[in-house]
């Protein structure tokens, strides 16, 4: 990685989480941007599935490009956001498999009353 660079760390910078799903495309764009950026994933823990990015203070209008124009979801450490596009997904999966079961339900309950 040639803009993985810890000497940013000496410069004016700020700390920004994404998600772990969103490592690669975020990574690229900042290659594609030539954002210069650092990433110790080593030292940090990924319990929360967070990775935490040192950025330049300069680079902050680029970033909000980024963010704006691929949809990953940035947060900074004192509000950590979640992808409301996952929940989305699990939602519309609870309801297809409730809307199965109660069919399903519907058509036991049918079958048992024309039997009788």
């Amino acid at each position: 990685m040639p803009n993985n660079k810890p000497t940013l760390l000496f410069e004016n910078h700020f700390k920004i989480y994404v998600l772990l799903k969103d490592k690669i495309p975020f990574e690229s764009e900042l290659e594609k941007q030539q954002i210069a950026y650092y990433c110790d994933v080593e030292n940090q823990p990924i319990s929360d599935n967070r990775i935490r990015y040192f950025l330049l203070d300069s680079d902050r209008a680029k970033l909000d490009a980024i963010f704006t124009e691929t949809g990953i979801v940035g947060h900074i450490e004192s509000l950590p956001i979640a992808d409301y596009r996952d929940e989305k997904k699990a939602l519309k999966l609870y309801l297809k498999v409730a809307a199965i079961v109660l069919g399903l339900l519907l058509l036991v309950a049918l079958f048992d009353y024309l039997v009788k």
